[in-house]
């Protein structure tokens, strides 16, 4: 068997070379956004945690005197933490991948650097701190408060799975009306300011009105928070209205979209 020509062997390990350098370049990235984002302020990570800790308390101390019971559950803190925590992970995740071209600016002249590197890292860094919150969160839940669950982990995993991937693919579709609009930021964060409502935190959606239940199930996050819901009060909360199917293919038109406008406009993006 004659050897392999030089050429070959050259081509074979570049190609190498390019399969591992996305991973180096996003670790090394993630690397870079958690010593700024979290090394430079005081308590860094421990403030991830007080911040859902001290809205979870406010919320329970003024509702348990609205109501006796939570609308699932025994627990106030559990029931809300079950909305607002997915929730402020996709508006987290969202808003970071909308932002990532510009915060990555300086990094994107260099070659090995892409715009995908930058929005993947962004994304990655925000859903493994909040899936880490999420999970301190409950468990101290379940000691301090004494409650007793059997949770559905494939359930709660498909929550988090639906959280991130619906936040990374507006924030794909954000990242491109933000760096050309630059308005658009500010006209988004004020449209969205009723999602908080209307995402199923203060009610189940199985409680709602029959007229607002055809409106919200359009709501991917209303998914998404019945999902962990389901997961955290099995087997009470069987959530027969849950769809899998839509908000993943939701996710996957806005991220296609996105990183399509991305690699058509990026360079001219990055020069303006």
């Amino acid at each position: 068997m004659s050897p392999r020509p030089e050429s070959d062997l050259l081509e074979q390990d570049g190609m190498r070379a390019r399969k591992y350098r996305t991973f180096r370049t996003v670790f090394a990235l993630v690397m870079r956004e958690m010593s700024t984002t979290y090394g430079r302020s005081p308590g860094g990570y421990l403030w991830a945690v007080l911040e859902p800790v001290l809205a979870l308390t406010v919320l329970t101390y003024v509702f348990s005197f609205v109501m006796r019971t939570p609308p699932l559950g025994t627990s106030f803190a559990l029931f809300y933490a079950t909305g607002y925590l997915p929730f402020m992970m996709f508006n987290d995740i969202a808003n970071k991948t909308a932002t990532a071209l510009n915060y990555s600016r300086p990094l994107l002249q260099y070659p090995a650097v892409t715009f995908v590197d930058a929005l993947l890292a962004r994304a990655f860094l925000h859903l493994i701190t909040h899936v880490l919150v999420a999970y301190i969160v409950f468990i101290g839940m379940t000691l301090i408060l004494d409650l007793r669950l059997s949770p559905d982990y494939p359930a709660i995993a498909t929550a988090y799975f639906l959280g991130g991937i619906i936040g990374f693919g507006v924030g794909c579709f954000n990242c491109y009306l933000m760096t050309s609009i630059p308005v658009w930021e500010r006209i988004w964060q004020i449209i969205t300011r009723p999602l908080l409502l209307i995402s199923g935190l203060f009610l189940p959606f199985d409680s709602m009105p029959a007229l607002a239940q055809d409106i919200l199930w359009w709501n991917p996050l209303i998914h998404v928070v019945g999902f962990l819901r389901k997961g955290i009060y099995a087997p009470a909360y069987e959530g027969s209205y849950l769809s899998l199917a839509y908000p993943i293919l939701l996710s996957l038109g806005l991220a296609a979209l996105g990183l399509l406008l991305l690699w058509r406009n990026h360079q001219r993006l990055l020069e303006a």
